[in-house]
């Protein structure tokens, strides 16, 4: 009885820190104390396969600069699950700041933009998985994205389903682990051509996901709410049913940044809809859009003694980049959203119906059974394309272009697949049996895990 005791206790130490937790109620974000949650964030990567959050005083010497611009949120788009974290997450709760992780890694995105495939398999379940496990214990995790732009034109909302099912499943292996209801979304490109029907088809349905969040950059130099086009996007989600947000945002066409756009995000035009932004990013790099430096570009392209990748050092103190970070710096400090308690709030809006199909701009049918591997078992594929045109890409995004954050070149074994290959099974029914047989196996694993845990942790007594 006492081992019991003491290992419930320690699971509950590692679990509880000083920061409360973020939960998503209807439309908005609250802490566990009751606060709406406004995310001032930044996009935080040092280079494209390291986990920043892996490096404990890279961490704290970076952290320690942030709390003097006034972020609260930190996005990181890979981590490594077997580092120890527990460094910077301290150093990071204890700044007040908190974490959104994305789930995928360079070998597991659901969309293979270069191949323009979707799949989602049991080998990708797993690894989003393992990503979950390390990060769930720690208080100031936010939330977790399953994708991040992967669909760039209304011809490749084929893979929208596979999206959808990463996130269904992801939810469904959360719940069924006993983990907080750490919200589980989506980080879409902001494809003119994809609007609303991407946004309302990921809140719509059976299998919503818990945030919707887009990758704008509109807004450049001096300009408007109406002139950036920012009411427009205001008025598609006006009426939305879950959380949404600038998951990234700071144009960068005209210099220097000013951040106006921070004025409407957290001001009356979209406060009651919008639930902040992630600034696009902290360190220096050739596109030009970094916060901050560790020091002058570099004459030699790739030194990795010294931490230098193409031609920029990503360790050492971080020196701001002036007059952005200023300015960043004070569009936060005047913005003052208008917020509910969540005792004081109750969700109106009612879920989007889900978009019909339109060739061309929206190949999906209404709620088409989703290609699902864990959680909840189907019965059909998503409609097979007809074609698959070249992407046409945001150029005003400067991770729309190929790069390690928006697309994988890594060939992944696919269990189902959007271009209706002979592995993706032919036959609905082949689909049907293998998914039925994905279902029970998870189940009976997690029946057995949480027998397991609740008899070790908490003391509880099953009968068989």
């Amino acid at each position: 009885m006492l081992t019991r005791l003491a290992l419930g206790l320690a699971a509950l130490a590692v679990s509880t820190t000083a920061i409360p937790t973020i939960e998503a109620k209807g439309s908005k974000f609250f802490t566990s104390d009751g606060n709406q949650f406004f995310i001032k964030g930044i996009a935080y990567q040092l280079t494209d396969d390291e986990d920043p959050l892996g490096n404990a005083d890279q961490c704290a010497r970076d952290v320690a600069l942030m709390k003097t611009l006034g972020t609260n949120s930190v996005r990181v788009y890979h981590v490594n699950p077997a580092a120890d974290h527990d460094a910077c997450m301290k150093t990071l709760a204890d700044a007040g700041i908190y974490a959104w992780i994305d789930l995928d890694t360079t070998t597991t995105y659901v969309y293979d933009v270069a191949s323009q495939t979707a799949s989602w398999n049991e080998g990708q379940l797993q690894a989003f998985q393992q990503v979950m496990d390390a990060f769930q214990k720690y208080d100031n995790v936010a939330g977790f994205f399953v994708a991040n732009e992967l669909l760039n034109s209304g011809a490749m909302s084929d893979g929208a389903p596979y999206i959808k099912a990463a996130g269904a499943d992801l939810k469904a292996y959360r719940d069924s682990q006993g983990y907080r209801k750490i919200p589980i979304g989506y980080s879409a490109a902001d494809i003119p051509d994809l609007r609303p029907n991407l946004q309302n088809y990921m809140a719509c349905g059976e299998h919503p996901l818990d945030f919707y969040s887009l990758n704008a950059y509109e807004w450049c130099g001096s300009n408007t709410y109406e002139g950036s086009g920012y009411d427009q996007l205001q008025k598609n989600a006006s009426s939305y049913s879950i959380p949404i947000f600038f998951s990234e945002t700071g144009c960068s066409k005209i210099r220097p940044r000013l951040f106006q756009d921070q004025s409407a995000i957290f001001g009356p035009e979209m406060s009651g809809t919008w639930s902040g932004a992630i600034i696009y990013e902290w360190i220096q790099e050739d596109n030009d859009y970094g916060l901050i430096s560790y020091g002058p570009k570099a004459s030699i392209g790739n030194d990795p003694a010294n931490n230098i990748y193409n031609s920029y050092t990503r360790s050492g103190t971080p020196t701001a980049t002036q007059p952005e970070f200023s300015n960043l710096m004070n569009a936060w400090k005047t913005a003052t959203p208008s917020a509910v308690s969540m005792a004081n709030y109750s969700p109106s809006n009612s879920p989007p119906s889900c978009p019909s199909f339109t060739s061309g701009l929206w190949e999906v049918s209404g709620d088409a059974a989703l290609p699902t591997i864990g959680g909840a078992a189907v019965t059909s594929k998503p409609p097979t394309p007809t074609g698959v045109p070249t992407p046409s890409l945001n150029s005003d995004n400067p991770n729309a272009a190929a790069s390690s954050r928006a697309s994988s070149t890594a060939s992944q074994t696919t269990s189902t697949s959007a271009t209706g290959t002979a592995s993706a099974h032919s036959s609905s029914g082949a689909a049907t049996s293998l998914r039925i047989h994905h279902a029970t196996s998870f189940e009976s694993k997690i029946m057995s895990g949480l027998m397991v845990v609740g008899a070790a942790v908490f003391g509880i007594n099953f009968v068989l």
